[in-house]
């Protein structure tokens, strides 16, 4: 239901719209915070308008829809904003390997800790520079700030790791200094 979410969304926020047009969008405002594929995007497009969520505006060369929001679909969006519990559970790789840490060599948890907090760097100038350019009214300017902060969280957790497992390492290694029965 959230690709489905996601496409009534864009075309009710930009017009009538081809798949071709909704795939950009994603890549240019959604895709932070949802993916979606050309795969996945054009038989949604089609489910839907044989739902009565949206409909074919206009026909191009090429077989090329364009698609607008009916108002069954318009109802169908409010529904799902107001209404639609969103999905509580999490399933991260970034959580998984956080959790599967202790099962590497020292060197390399830091070296993919490092990596991570790299990464979480770079994202987070990403989205730094997206809201700068965003005015609070913007479409996605809510979704921004809860990618900023929890990228802050992120990096947060990074840091608390990469301290941990360096004191972990320093007491390993003065544990293998100190001969046994001496402290």
């Amino acid at each position: 239901m959230s690709l489905r979410a996601a496409l009534l969304a864009l075309i009710e926020v930009a017009g009538p719209s081809s798949g071709y047009d909704l795939t950009k969008r994603f890549e240019g405002s959604l895709a932070h915070v949802w993916q979606a594929s050309h795969s996945q995007i054009y038989p949604e497009l089609n489910r839907m308008a044989a739902d009565g969520l949206l409909e074919v505006e206009a026909e191009g060369p090429r077989g090329r829809k364009t698609y607008s929001i009916t108002a069954a679909g318009e109802a169908e969006l409010h529904q799902w904003l107001t209404e639609t519990k969103p999905e509580q559970r999490v399933r991260s790789e970034e959580a998984l390997r956080a959790f599967l840490i202790p099962l590497l060599p020292r060197k390399e948890a830091l070296d993919l800790v490092r990596e991570e907090l790299r990464h979480v760097e770079a994202r987070r100038a990403e989205l730094e520079t997206l809201c700068e350019h965003a005015s609070e009214s913007d479409f996605g300017r809510y979704a921004l700030e809860r990618g900023l902060r929890q990228l802050a969280a992120s990096r947060d957790w990074a840091l608390w790791a990469i301290d941990r497992l360096q004191k972990s390492e320093e007491a390993r290694t003065e544990t293998a200094r100190t001969p046994t029965g001496e402290l």
